[in-house]
């Protein structure tokens, strides 16, 4: 009897060991002396885990942009200083510094109390989650949502839209969402909303799909549009940014920017950065002596 009982003692404590093993682990305790974090989700939980190197990006290195960042800085500024301001969306081309915008602020205006939260697309679920962890904190933060889109029937569309609009609790005003999106609309335009559109007293007025896809991107306050780069804007940037590496933009720099350009296909902000960093490794590398 006694080693039945034992038997089944032991049965049971390998059990509860193994559901153990399957049972998320309980958060670590939120590392508030971080500027920075990212929120982490796993098994339907999820956590603030701090960023201990950010980016160091600064606003004069963002170049041919000067409307959008002063319309930024202008409304982050507001919303360090505890008055009305609004969130934010970026849009436009691919590589125009619409990202690198977001982050140069975290660099200018941490000092001032300024946080970022990046949080991905399939993580906007858990927004609601966010803000109240956030609501009773000194600091202000910034919700970052990078290359931001929605497919059909996302449940994190319906989530982001209470967070700008609020539902019957009000939003936490020392919270907003910074967004990037190379779609106008956030959303996939398919000719079939096209369907549903009417002509009446001599207006076309679209469907509800329609109206649904671009209202997500009206919630935003403040939407700014990026554009594409010329060449002779490309090769600025370029320059800008070899002359972070302390290398000189001569002529050979020039057609070698020119080439990396024609290698990858674009002219944009983030090729011009990532010609820089190859260019000036390349210049200031040890030479290997057989």
């Amino acid at each position: 009897m006694n080693n039945t009982i034992e038997h089944l003692i032991t049965r049971a404590e390998s059990l509860i060991d193994k559901l153990e093993t399957l049972l998320p682990a309980a958060n670590a305790p939120i590392d508030w002396s971080a500027i920075a974090w990212r929120w982490v989700a796993k098994l339907g939980k999820g956590e603030l885990q701090a960023i201990s190197h950010p980016h160091i990006i600064r606003l004069e290195n963002i170049l041919f942009a000067d409307r959008q960042k002063k319309e930024v800085v202008r409304n982050t500024r507001q919303f360090l200083q505890g008055l009305p301001a609004n969130n934010v969306l970026l849009t436009g081309a691919r590589g125009t510094g619409k990202s690198t915008l977001v982050k140069a602020l975290l660099t200018e205006f941490s000092a001032a109390g300024l946080r970022l939260i990046e949080v991905e697309r399939h993580d906007l679920t858990h927004l609601a989650e966010i803000v109240s962890l956030l609501r009773d904190r000194p600091e202000k933060f910034i919700i970052f949502c990078d290359d931001l889109t929605f497919e059909a029937n996302d449940e994190g569309y319906k989530a982001l839209k209470v967070v700008l609009d609020g539902s019957i609790a009000n939003t936490s005003d020392n919270v907003l969402v910074y967004a990037t999106s190379n779609r106008k609309n956030l959303m996939p335009e398919m000719f079939a909303d096209n369907l549903p559109a009417r002509y009446a007293d001599g207006e076309i007025r679209p469907g509800d799909t329609i109206e649904e896809k671009t209202a997500l991107a009206e919630r935003f306050g403040l939407w700014l549009s990026f554009y594409a780069f010329d060449q002779d804007e490309y090769l600025h940037i370029a320059a800008n940014w070899l002359n972070t590496f302390d290398i000189a933009f001569d002529e050979e720099a020039r057609l070698a920017a020119l080439d990396f350009s024609l290698t990858r296909g674009a002219r944009s902000g983030r090729v011009a950065y990532q010609f820089a960093r190859d260019y000036a490794g390349k210049r200031k590398l040890t030479p290997v002596h057989d």
